[in-house]
């Protein structure tokens, strides 16, 4: 199992390459970058390639819509030359608000654009002559828009550092976890409940994994939370930093009929709980949509209480199938708790 580290897209973007540097010294295996409609992902990334020698460094995530395929295939292809194959290709859907709202971009069709995006970096990184029909049409034609009709397939002008570049994609609505099984290196759920996680995704992640496509190794997993290490309560109070993060994706991340975080608690067997997340943050009232967090969620989703009892939640992300254990690190030393939690995931 690795360890991995979410970086946060909020806050100074230097002082987080200072902190991921700390913590590859602790024993850090990679992180992820965020992106949302902060800073952009990408130059944060191409820092931290400068500032770091060994961690991988992945996208977590850019989205699906704001670049064209042949874009992502430039800067994932950029970052991996500038840090000497450590990159990792996280892609997502995000969601309408962020697309259209901050994007002015249509929400539509994420599926389809994910698996063709997927497809033609693939391709690219191979450097072959990108053609492609569907979504995103190259060369584009006269017929489908084009202003000139001059284009002509083209493979990228430089040399990739590697002709395969680990992709991982967010996923959480049977489908598309489904089809993340099928063609994607690895996995990145949300608000991971480890033991909860086969009843909601496991057929969806059985029938992806019976069409796996030919050549591509078992999927990795990466899902994780925050990581305290202590006792008394004092640590497991700790919990209720996290309570605003779960309500804001339950409650706030979409609208009522469109919130897949929404669905997710549910599917976990938090009905009423979601519900009423939901209604109190749409309505304004974000503590108490926090305060309603089911507390065995924020338990099982995060690594916070006496070593032993981390050791054991560990174990229980790793039986679930993780295999890049993504952790925050809350405490006076973050490189001392990477560190112990190192030796329990190695």
């Amino acid at each position: 199992m690795k360890l991995f580290h979410p970086l946060m897209y909020a806050g100074n973007p230097r002082e987080a390459a200072d902190q991921v540097s700390a913590l590859e010294q602790a024993g850090l295996d990679g992180v992820w970058v965020a992106e949302a409609y902060g800073f952009d992902g990408p130059t944060l990334m191409g820092y931290l390639a400068a500032k770091t020698e060994r961690v991988e460094i992945g996208s977590g995530i850019l989205n699906i819509y704001s670049r064209t395929p042949a874009a992502l295939l430039q800067t994932v292809a950029g970052l991996d030359n500038v840090s000497e194959g450590r990159a990792i290709l996280g892609l997502g859907a995000s969601g309408p608000q962020v697309i259209e709202g901050f994007h002015g971009v249509p929400y539509d069709k994420p599926l389809a654009r994910t698996r063709e995006i997927v497809d033609l970096v693939r391709r690219g990184l191979r450097r072959e002559r990108l053609t492609n029909e569907g979504l995103y049409p190259l060369p584009l034609t006269r017929e489908q828009g084009a202003a000139t009709g001059l284009g002509k397939p083209l493979k990228i002008l430089t040399r990739p550092e590697r002709d395969r570049v680990p992709i991982f994609i967010a996923a959480l609505t049977p489908k598309s976890v489904e089809q993340t099984a099928e063609i994607a290196d690895g996995w990145m759920p949300h608000l991971f409940h480890p033991e909860r996680a086969g009843q909601v995704w496991g057929e969806a992640l059985a029938a992806g994994r019976a069409k796996r496509l030919p050549g591509l190794a078992p999927l990795q997993v990466s899902a994780g939370g925050m990581l305290a290490i202590g006792e008394g309560p004092e640590t497991k109070e700790l919990l209720d930093l996290v309570r605003p993060l779960f309500a804001l994706y339950v409650g706030g991340m979409g609208a009522r009929g469109k919130n897949f975080y929404n669905d997710v608690a549910k599917a976990f067997g938090y009905e009423r709980e979601a519900r009423e997340i939901q209604d109190l943050y749409l309505d304004g009232k974000h503590r108490d949509a926090a305060a309603a967090v089911p507390a065995d969620w924020l338990e099982a989703a995060n690594l916070v209480g006496p070593a032993s009892y981390v050791a054991e939640r560990v174990d229980a992300f790793r039986e679930a199938g993780v295999t890049h254990l993504s952790v925050s690190p809350v405490g006076e030393d973050p490189a001392a708790l990477v560190a112990q939690v190192k030796e329990m995931v190695s």
